[in-house]
């Protein structure tokens, strides 16, 4: 006996253009389709219990078609149970079909309208900080994590403790945690860096900078406040010297870990390295009308030495170079980046030749002698006329000699490491200042043959300059 009706396969049968079946055919065909729905419904009957349902959905059949390698049925899935209704064609002759869901007219204009949604907007978050969860709106809480887990008679009640959330310890802002000790402290640091008055209240605060260990609480406060001073007072000499010795303190400090702010720490530092105006300007005084030294360079007030800002670019230079030496390994690409941006900022001639000094001084202290070889020599003939016009105007000249000495120092050290032997007599220099000027440039080509460097003219000459 057949659970599925035999005269539904001969209704196909004729469909199809079958007009006459034998009966044992149709029974057979019958059998069979209850044999292949009985293995749907069972294959369905597992996904559903794997889902942990007690409800047979749409999708479980669409499932156990594909399990079954079926020509999967092309409709629509609802997650939410269908209720079917019956209706009667005749005797023995019932038809089901789906219940629409009725819906009061009045009811639906009564109702109040939905709340209008806010504007899409994107925003920045502290997901964690150093491994503490900040407890901010974007942030999940114990409220919000519990309200996730799944409630009624048939919820797991350990769930909650195998998720760890019956005991929930979020640990607030780090302002919270910041005992009202160290912000005073800060607030005596940050004060004493920018006292131009006291001596010795600069000496004091960056000693307790460098040898403090408990200082390790207030390090991203430093940072953000280096920061934030380099960029705010690029007129001011003095802040920027104390900013980057408060930053070079911070990295002698062995008792804090600056891995991962190494990359924040890098970026006011080659500022005050490759900054295109350091310092107050010829026609700009400094705030304070007394003498303040920067490394034994007079800043009064009605006469700043327009040289000043190179004694601030020597030392950002030094501090980029000992940051990318010491965390390259934490920070993978970081020579490569500061590297790559400071050649970019030297072959600019649109920058002034403080950034050009700066720029150079920052990679070769970086990339050494190969940097020089690789980076720098083959470009010095472009870079020619940039120093033949600082050289010709009489306001810039000392800065154009400050780049020339940094060239030629590099070139030196070239010399050095390739260990090449010395040509004797300045006729033979002589004979190569064409050469030399093909190579180099007119402006090096004659300051390598005044000055006499004739080892450095011969390394110059043995060395392939095709880019």
């Amino acid at each position: 006996m057949s659970v599925w009706n035999p005269d539904n396969v001969r209704d196909v049968a004729e469909s199809v253009g079958i007009a006459s079946l034998a009966d044992s055919v149709v029974d057979e065909l019958a059998r069979d389709v209850d044999y292949r729905l009985a293995q749907v419904l069972e294959e369905a009957l597992k996904f559903m219990r794997h889902g942990k349902r007690t409800t047979l959905s749409t999708l479980d059949v669409s499932n156990a078609l594909k399990v079954l390698n079926v020509e999967p049925l092309y409709g629509y899935e609802s997650t939410r149970p269908l209720r079917f209704g019956e209706a009667s064609l005749g005797p023995g002759q019932p038809l089901y079909y789906v219940e629409d869901e009725e819906v009061d007219f009045e009811k639906l204009i009564n109702a109040p309208l939905p709340k209008v949604p806010r504007e899409i907007t994107f925003t920045a978050h502290w997901l964690a900080v150093e491994g503490v969860q900040p407890s901010i709106p974007q942030n999940p809480t114990a409220t919000n994590l519990a309200d996730l887990l799944p409630k009624g008679p048939n919820a797991n009640p350990h769930l909650a403790a195998a998720n760890g959330l019956d005991n929930i310890n979020v640990k607030p802002l780090v302002k919270h945690v910041l005992s009202k000790e160290s912000q005073e402290l800060f607030a005596k640091l940050s004060s004493a860096l920018t006292d131009e008055t006291n001596s010795e209240w600069q000496n004091a605060a960056l000693a307790s900078i460098q040898s403090d260990p408990g200082i390790h609480q207030l390090a991203t406060y430093l940072i953000t406040f280096i920061a934030e001073k380099v960029s705010h007072n690029l007129k001011n000499l003095f802040v920027l010297r104390q900013m980057m010795l408060a930053t070079a303190a911070l990295l002698n400090n062995r008792a804090i870990y600056l891995d991962p702010y190494i990359a924040y720490m890098v970026a006011p530092a080659l500022t005050c390295a490759t900054g295109k105006h350091l310092g107050p300007t010829s026609h700009q005084a400094p705030s304070n009308a007394s003498s303040e030294t920067l490394n034994g360079t007079s800043m009064n007030g009605n006469s700043p030495n327009p040289l000043a800002h190179f004694e601030l670019r020597d030392l950002a230079a030094s501090i980029v170079s000992s940051m990318c030496n010491r965390y390259a390994a934490s920070s993978q690409g970081l020579k490569a980046r500061v590297a790559r941006s400071c050649l970019k900022f030297f072959l600019d001639p649109n920058k002034s030749l403080g950034t050009h000094y700066g720029s150079l001084k920052t990679m070769l202290s970086i990339t050494g002698p190969e940097g020089m070889k690789m980076l720098v020599l083959p470009n010095l003939k472009i870079y020619d006329d940039v120093l033949k016009e600082g050289m010709s105007d009489e306001s810039r000249k000392p800065e154009a000699e400050r780049v020339l000495a940094v060239i030629l120092q590099a070139l030196d050290s070239m010399e050095r490491t390739r260990g090449a032997s010395r040509v004797n007599g300045v006729g033979n220099l002589e004979s190569l200042k064409a050469r030399l000027v093909e190579k180099v440039g007119e402006v090096v080509g004659e300051k390598i043959v005044t000055s006499r460097r004739s080892a450095v003219a011969q390394v110059i000459m043995e060395t392939d300059l095709s880019l």
